[in-house]
């Protein structure tokens, strides 16, 4: 089975990177094209793959496709290469905002359509991946998207009228998580604490936080409240927090993000 990239960035290297680091492929098995030389022998060289400058050769030699670049070079690309993906070729999309029947109107012709939407702690094989199918997909082709995505991560079916939801609460939210992280070592700096051990602190505190919710299957206020000791120093910062409409600013951010996504 050969499994092609066109487009060889940052996700894209992620969903690389670990269907080898998990043994799904060889590097024989993957080939690759970009707009550049450099990017095409950078990641050659990273994972000892087959790249190109020819997005018609990837379409051409791969059995499963992944369209891994930005929204708006769609009809670019689609444009270069349906004459090259027949109907039964299955291709999968990482962009954010465009709909199976999109995709599908721009090749112009029937296609089996999987769209996804990972997340950039794949590149640490803890991805979180949304996935909708189009209707000519069967179970069998379901369960081989799933598996590959499931390389990096968690990876879970769900209805296409999620995926701006998707994009929002996993997709996007990394970079909020990060933010969180870098306030809070800041505040650890200005109490004394040294930078780099202060982003480790921050950063384990949130992994930690993240895995204790999964593994225990607690409400996380539930979780919240445990933390929280009468007239201790923590309801002290959650209360700042309520203040602050913490909860809410949440909220309207991955609305905002969900908001763009359909406009894309």
């Amino acid at each position: 089975m050969k499994i092609g990239f066109i487009g060889l960035g940052n996700m894209a290297k992620a969903i690389i990177g670990g269907l080898l680091q998990n043994h799904i492929v060889e590097p024989q098995d993957l080939i690759g094209s970009c707009a550049t030389k450099k990017t095409a022998d950078m990641v050659k060289e990273q994972f000892h793959m087959e790249t190109c400058l020819d997005n018609r050769q990837v379409a051409k030699e791969a059995d499963i496709l992944f369209l891994a670049v930005k929204p708006q070079f769609f009809p670019e690309v689609i444009a270069q290469i349906k004459e090259d993906v027949p109907s039964d070729k299955l291709v999968i999309s990482i962009a954010a905002g465009k709909t199976i029947s999109y995709i599908e109107e721009t090749f112009a012709h029937p296609v089996k359509l999987a769209r996804a939407m990972p997340n950039t702690p794949a590149f640490v094989l803890e991805g979180c991946t949304g996935v909708c199918f189009h209707e000519s997909v069967s179970a069998e082709e379901k369960e081989q998207v799933l598996m590959l995505l499931r390389a990096f991560g968690r990876a879970d079916e769900v209805p296409e009228r999620l995926m701006d939801t998707v994009g929002a609460v996993s997709g996007s939210s990394p970079a909020y998580v990060f933010m969180l992280i870098e306030a809070m070592a800041d505040a650890a700096v200005e109490g004394g604490m040294p930078r780099k051990q202060a982003y480790e602190f921050a950063a384990q505190a949130v992994l930690g936080s993240a895995k204790l919710l999964l593994e225990s299957g607690k409400h996380p206020g539930e979780l919240k409240d445990m933390v929280c000791s009468p007239g201790g120093t923590t309801i002290a910062g959650v209360r700042i927090l309520e203040d602050q409409h913490f909860r809410g600013t949440v909220m309207e951010a991955l609305k905002a993000c969900m908001d763009k996504s359909k406009k894309l």
